[in-house]
Parts: structure tokens; C-alpha cells; sequence
């Protein structure tokens, strides 16, 4: 009796070590770094899953669908499944939990700052510089399928965000940029001239000026009850573009605190002059008020900043426009850069989506993967994802087609795929990118623009419920939203690609699989408990 219970205690020992070793396992998440095969074996089936994203825009699924369909038809063993999302930051997540259990996605589009984050693990995210220099599978490779664009055709001012340490991480899949709609004929109303390029003190006047009422309450401008004239949507952005043109710093990676603390006078004013416009009504954010679509195409707006991606969504006549008949306000809508301190040197973000691969155990598979991101920059793909919004093809292959030049100048002549908003968002990135610009991407990288759009969140918040917005309330907020984001231990204090770790397992997975040991103890005790009293029968 007493050797049985010391062997189910043995036992019990040994499960309890393996629940330790897993516990600590979790954060290791080594792969062998990828080599690019001497052959690709055509003979082999590959199952390929693409995550994508789309904005409910059924035009664009059916993009990805056909893209898809003529893949695999030029690659028959080649089968790729496609997982839909409407929100990058869900691709995001969802990848990160991917990645500790090795069941990441073989293609995803995303950012490179989210791929700074990827890279936190070894060998999870495949470098393309080798891919992207192969002379048979490369770009322009001698041996592909179909006519891609070769190196020197993607636009090297987007090839060049897609670099990380060094080294190429991901090819630009689409590029849009931040614009500001404009309700034309509401500035005129109010007795202004609407400018070519906009700069701060004009909107900040004209908003302003459109805060008038009339005796009855409604405003003056419009005749409603509403009007909320500037709606700025992502506020990150917002403050990256006025400390870009301030040249007061936004972004190093030696650290949030020194680009967006107490010191940065720069971006102390800034929000002073948020908060002035935000207290009379004439500013406000998509996350305190709404959608400034909504606003914009009921005449309760009068400048928008939002995407030019968004372009289908924006003006009376949108296609896409949500809003009942009823509520709609017809007037002519103009589409500028955001607006600038200085018009003579304006700055503008680029932005938009990028695809990367992720590594695989059989490099065969990941050059399959490679093989379809290739596919994605063809110029059907191209020419077509970009008509269905404000965006601009990645190649200058694409951009120069016969096909997307006939889609450009064919601007105004419907309200749907030439629907004029829209065309004239693309051109507005086409003929200002020589202004665009990046800020710098590392890990952490993410966390640093949500505290840029914070700062200017709270003090909207303040300063519509009337709060008193001076040096202690701004020093206050610094530091409140410095600790909520980690601002401190970004940068250098980062953790290294080398030296990263996902870190210990929740205390809930460690009690389950604890469970599950304890479970597995039990059965094995009742089995050992059998076959010991069998063989002390047979003995007796």
C-alpha cells in the first residue's frame, strides 16, 4: 500500500514538472529562419490562408475573390482560403494570439508599426529582400506565371515604409492618405474664399465664423440645430500632422516621453489651441461626436478630416452614403490636403495597408505565400482595388496602365465607380507625394500614436464640458497618459527581436492545464490502482 501511494505521488510529481515546463515554455516561439529553397517544388499541393480586410465595401471582396480565382488558376496546386476582417486592429489581435500557438495566417495585410510588433518573436515574419532579388521568383522573376511589377516599378517611397531593421519586411499593397472634405459652398456662404492649400488659422476661422447663431437657436449657417464645423477622425493623426509641420518631433525611437511630454512646447500648444476651438463648439473628434460623414453630409459640417480610402462614404451623392434621403443636404463638396502651418512646405501622412508572410516550417509553402503577394501587385488587382476608393496603386506600373489613366480621367461622369469625391481624393495623393511622409516604426511604435490621439482626446473632452485648460491641467495630462501607454519603456528600453518573449502563460491557462494534469493523474492512478490489484490477485 505504501509503494502504491509513493508511485501515484511520483507520478503526480512528474505531470506537476511537465505543467511548469509548459507554463514557462509559452513565450518561446523560435522558428528556423527561412532560406529560400534552390527549386520550388510545383508538384506539391499548398493550402494558403489570407487574412484581408475590407470595409464592408462588397466591391472589394469580390477584388479579393477573383484575385484569387486567377492565382490559382496559373498556380492549380496552389489554394487560397481568405478570412475577412473590418478592422485592422482585430487582424492585429488576432495575429499576436497566432503567433504563440504557430498558427498564424501565410499572408496578411497590415502595418509595418504592427509588424514592428510581430517581429518581437525569431523567424515569424519572413524577410523579402532575398525573395525580392530572386532571379527566377523574385520581382520580375523569369519564372512567374504572370506580369508583375519588377522592383524598380513599386513606388519606392512606399517600398521604402515597408523597411524594419534593415530590411524589408513587407511590400505596400495599397496607399491613401489623410484629406480634409470641404462643404464649398458653406465657406462661401460665410463670406470666404475657399484656398488651394488650407492652413490652420483659415479652417480654425471659418469654424469659428460658422459657430454663429440666430435668434430662434439654430445656427446660422446651416438653419438646424446642429453644426459641429471641423470633425477631425483620427486625432493620432491630427497631432502627427501638427508637430510634422511644427517640425517640433513626434516620433524617435529613443522613447514617447521626449517626443509627446511636458517639454515638448510644441504639442503644449497644440492643445491649447484644440482646446480654444473645442470650448466654443467649433471643434470636435469622431470618438466624442461621430462619424464626420455623418455630420458632413447632413450640413453639420463643414471641414472633415478623414482617409481618403473613405472617400466613397463622404458628400451628398456618395455612393456608399448611410443616411436617409430625407436627412441629406445637397451642396458642393472640395477635397484639399489636411490642413498646414505653412503653405509654401506642406506635409502630408501616407498611409495604407501592406502585406507580409509569414514563415512557415516548409519554406516551399512560404514561397507559395510569396508567390501571391507577388500576384496582389499585378495591375488588374491594382488598377481595380483602387477604384474602389480614394486609393493610389502601389506600382508606378499600375498607375501608368491604360486602365487606371481611363478610371482617373473619366472623373465626375457617375456617381459611382467615377464618383468625382473619390477620384479627386486619389489625385490629391497622386500630385502632393512628393509631401508625404512616414513617422518612424519600431516596437511600441503603435502604442506612442495612441497616446498622440489621447492628448488631444481629453482635452476636447475638457474643454466642451468646460474645464479650465492651463499648464497644470496639461501637466497632469502628460503624465496621466505617458503611464497609461508605457511611454517610458519604449525605445531603446524596448525589448529586442532577440530577446522578446510573449512571457508567462494567464493565471487561468496555468489552472486549466493544471486541471487538466490533475485529471490526467486521476485516470492514470485508477489504471496503475487496476493493474496492481490484478497483479497482487495473480500473486496471491
Amino acid at each position: 500500500m505504501r509503494m502504491n501511494l509513493i508511485r501515484h505521488f511520483g507520478a503526480f510529481l512528474a505531470v506537476a514538472c511537465c505543467v511548469v515546463v509548459l507554463a514557462g515554455c509559452h513565450g518561446s516561439r523560435d522558428t528556423t529562419a527561412f532560406e529560400i529553397p534552390e527549386t520550388w517544388d510545383a508538384s506539391k499541393d499548398y493550402e494558403l490562408t489570407f487574412w484581408a480586410k475590407n470595409d464592408t465595401n462588397k466591391a472589394q471582396t469580390k477584388i479579393y475573390e477573383k484575385a484569387i480565382r486567377d492565382f490559382e488558376k496559373l498556380y492549380p496546386n496552389v489554394h487560397v482560403s481568405m478570412k475577412l476582417y473590418t478592422d485592422y486592429g482585430k487582424i492585429y489581435s488576432d495575429v499576436i494570439t497566432n503567433i504563440a500557438t504557430k498558427t498564424t495566417p501565410n499572408v496578411c495585410i497590415t502595418y509595418p508599426d504592427h509588424i514592428a510588433t510581430y517581429l518581437t518573436g525569431n523567424n515569424v515574419v519572413v524577410p523579402l529582400d532575398g525573395l525580392m532579388a530572386c532571379e527566377r521568383y523574385g520581382l520580375g522573376g523569369s519564372e512567374l506565371a504572370f506580369d508583375g511589377p519588377t522592383q524598380d516599378e513599386v513606388v519606392p517611397e512606399f517600398l521604402r515604409e515597408c523597411v524594419l531593421d534593415g530590411a524589408h519586411y513587407a511590400l505596400p499593397f495599397m496607399r491613401s492618405t489623410e484629406v480634409c472634405y470641404v462643404n464649398k459652398t458653406f465657406v462661401e456662404k460665410l463670406g470666404y474664399e475657399l484656398p488651394d492649400v488650407l492652413t490652420w488659422d483659415f479652417v480654425w476661422e471659418v469654424s469659428e465664423a460658422a459657430t454663429a447663431k440666430k435668434a430662434d437657436g439654430t445656427y446660422a449657417v446651416n438653419g438646424q440645430q446642429v453644426m459641429i464645423p471641423f470633425i477631425y477622425k483620427s486625432t493620432d493623426n491630427m497631432m502627427i500632422h501638427m508637430l510634422r509641420q511644427l517640425d517640433g518631433g513626434f516620433s524617435t525611437q529613443m522613447g514617447g516621453i521626449d517626443v509627446l511630454g511636458a517639454a515638448n512646447e510644441n504639442a503644449r500648444e497644440v492643445l491649447k489651441t484644440i482646446a480654444a476651438h473645442a470650448k466654443t463648439g467649433a471643434f470636435s473628434t469622431f470618438q466624442i461626436s461621430g462619424y464626420p460623414g455623418n455630420f458632413f453630409n447632413e450640413g453639420q459640417c463643414i471641414f472633415a478630416v478623414d482617409s481618403s480610402a473613405g472617400s466613397t462614404w463622404i458628400g451628398p451623392d456618395a455612393p456608399l452614403v448611410d443616411i436617409p434621403a430625407d436627412k441629406k443636404v445637397h451642396f458642393e463638396t472640395a477635397v484639399r490636403m489636411v490642413p498646414q502651418y505653412d503653405a509654401a512646405n506642406p506635409a502630408m501622412i501616407s498611409q495604407g495597408p501592406s502585406v507580409c508572410i509569414f514563415n512557415k516550417e516548409d519554406p516551399d509553402e512560404v514561397m507559395a505565400s510569396w508567390l501571391f503577394v507577388q500576384y496582389l501587385l499585378t495591375n488588374d488587382v491594382q488598377s481595380a482595388y483602387a477604384q474602389t476608393e480614394g486609393y493610389v496603386p502601389v506600382t508606378t506600373k499600375a498607375q501608368e496602365s491604360k486602365e487606371f489613366k481611363a478610371y482617373l480621367a473619366a472623373s465626375g461622369t457617375d456617381a459611382e465607380n467615377h464618383y468625382q469625391v473619390k477620384i479627386d481624393a486619389t489625385k490629391t495623393l497622386m500630385s502632393n507625394a512628393q509631401y508625404s511622409f512616414t513617422t518612424p516604426v519600431f516596437n511600441g511604435s503603435t502604442s506612442l500614436r495612441d497616446a498622440a490621439g489621447q492628448l488631444i482626446e481629453n482635452t476636447t473632452k475638457s474643454a466642451r464640458n468646460k474645464e479650465v485648460i492651463d499648464d497644470d491641467y496639461l501637466d497632469a495630462l502628460f503624465v496621466d497618459v505617458a503611464a497609461l501607454y508605457h511611454l517610458d519603456q519604449l525605445g531603446t528600453d524596448a525589448p529586442s527581436a532577440d530577446k522578446a518573449s510573449l512571457g508567462p502563460l494567464p493565471r487561468a491557462s496555468v489552472i486549466l492545464i493544471a486541471c487538466l494534469a490533475v485529471a490526467w493523474v486521476g485516470i492514470g492512478g485508477v489504471a496503475l490502482h487496476d493493474k496492481l490489484r490484478q497483479r497482487d490477485a495473480r500473486v496471491r
